[in-house]
C-alpha cells in the first residue's frame, strides 16, 4: 500500500462519519415514528380481516363486510355513544376552565400562584390507579346522589378533573411569548378588555385551545383505568373492549379504532394549518 493510498483512507472515513452524523437524526426520527405507528397500522390492517373464529389475531383474508356494519356487535353502539358524549362534555368544560386558569397563571401575579402551578401538575404526575381509587373513595364517602351510586355523571366529573391539567399546560405553552403589543394597540384604539380578548387575544390563542381540546378529547375517550373505578354499572367503549377481550375482540373494534384515528389525523392537520396561519398573522 502506498503512502497516498494510506493517507486517503482516513479522509474517506471522516467524510463517511460526517455524512452519517448529518443524517443520523433523521434516521432515528423515522425509526421512532415507525415504532409508534406500527400498532396503528396493525389495527387498520386487521379491520379488513375475515377471521374464521372470534379471535382477530391471524390474517385469514380480505373483506369489507365489517366496514359495512361497524355497529353490528350488540352493545357496541351504546358504549361508543356514551364515550363520545362524556368526552365531548368533559372536553368543553375542561377546555373552558383550563384556558381561564392558564390565562390567570400567565398574565397575573397573585398569592399562592406558585402553589397553584404545582397543584396543576399533581393529576398528571399521579398514577391513574391511585387517582381512580381516590375518586372512588371520595364518591363512596359522599354516599348520595349524584355522586353515588356510580354512574356516567361520576365518570364525567373524573374526566373533567384530570383533563383540566393537560389543557392548562397546553394553553400556557401557547401563551408563552404572546405578542402583548397587539392587545395594547387594540386598547389604545378604543377597545375595552372584553372586546380586545375576543377580537385579538382569542383568535391568536385559538389554535392552542383547539390543540388542548383535542388532547382532552383523546384522553377522555380512551381512558380505562380511572373510568373503571368510577363507572359502576356503566360501560364505555374502552370497558366494552376489555370485556370482549376475554372471549375475543370483534373486528368492528378495529374498524371503529381506524375511523377515530383517521378523524384525529385530519383534525390535527387542520389545526396545524390554522396555527401556522395564526403565527404568520402575528408576525405580520
Amino acid at each position: 500500500m502506498t503512502t497516498a493510498e494510506s493517507s486517503s483512507q482516513p479522509g474517506a472515513l471522516r467524510r463517511t462519519v460526517r455524512r452519517f452524523d448529518g443524517s443520523a437524526l433523521y434516521i432515528f426520527t423515522a425509526l421512532a415514528v415507525v415504532y409508534l405507528l406500527l400498532p396503528v397500522f396493525v389495527i387498520i390492517l386487521f379491520s379488513f380481516n375475515d377471521p374464521a373464529g372470534k379471535t382477530n389475531t391471524t390474517w385469514q383474508g380480505f373483506t369489507l363486510k365489517y366496514w359495512m356494519d361497524p355497529l353490528g356487535v350488540p352493545g357496541i353502539a351504546n358504549a361508543i355513544f356514551l364515550s363520545l358524549v362524556i368526552a365531548f362534555i368533559s372536553t368543553i368544560v375542561a377546555t373552558a376552565l383550563g384556558t381561564l386558569i392558564a390565562l390567570a397563571l400567565v398574565r397575573y401575579e397573585f398569592r399562592l400562584s406558585g402553589a397553584t402551578n404545582a397543584l396543576i401538575f399533581i393529576p398528571m404526575a399521579t398514577p391513574e390507579i391511585v387517582l381512580g381509587a381516590s375518586l372512588l373513595t371520595m364518591f363512596v364517602s359522599i354516599g348520595g346522589a349524584p355522586f353515588f351510586p356510580l354512574s356516567a355523571f361520576t365518570i364525567l366529573i373524573a374526566h373533567i378533573m384530570f383533563n383540566i391539567s393537560y389543557v392548562v399546560v397546553t394553553v400556557r405553552a401557547r401563551l408563552t411569548g404572546f405578542p402583548r403589543h397587539l392587545e395594547e394597540a387594540a386598547m389604545d384604539l378604543g377597545a375595552n378588555e372584553w372586546l380586545t380578548f375576543w377580537k385579538v387575544t382569542f383568535p391568536l390563542i385559538l389554535p392552542g385551545i383547539v390543540a388542548a381540546g383535542l388532547l382532552a378529547f383523546s384522553l377522555s375517550i380512551d381512558d380505562f383505568v380511572i373510568t373503571n373505578f368510577t363507572a359502576g354499572k356503566t360501560q364505555t367503549f374502552p370497558m366494552f373492549i376489555y370485556a370482549k377481550n376475554r372471549i375475543g375482540i370483534p373486528v368492528q373494534v378495529n374498524v371503529i379504532g381506524t375511523i377515530i384515528f383517521l378523524i384525529a389525523v385530519g383534525t390535527v392537520g387542520v389545526t396545524t394549518l390554522a396555527r401556522i396561519r395564526a403565527d404568520a398573522r402575528a408576525r405580520s
